[in-house]
């Protein structure tokens, strides 16, 4: 079985990682401020902001892991606060020393 090597300069890589660096902070920046305006986020916005998928928060929730609230149409939404209590009731601490 023979392996495929693929050999890159990084000299040509470099434009193109700062490019898609410096795109992606513009993004997470502007998804940022949006947020920063709002009382309460979606289940989506969430778990973006928790670095989570939103079937992690979900199932986090249901098993009572996490606070919401639940607003007309049965929508789920979680303040800021419910999202730091969720990570302060989360810490992880090294047992080894």
């Amino acid at each position: 079985m023979s392996g495929v090597t693929l050999e890159l300069d990084s000299g040509i890589l470099q434009p193109l990682i700062r490019q898609i660096v410096a795109e992606t902070l513009v993004q997470v920046e502007g998804d940022l401020a949006k947020m920063n305006d709002k009382i309460a986020y979606s289940e989506e916005e969430a778990a973006r902001l928790l670095g989570l998928q939103s079937h992690n928060l979900r199932d986090a929730r249901l098993r009572g892991n996490i606070q919401c609230s639940q607003i007309t149409g049965r929508r789920i939404r979680y303040t800021r606060e419910d999202l730091v209590a969720y990570l302060a009731a989360n810490r992880w601490t090294s047992k080894g020393g």
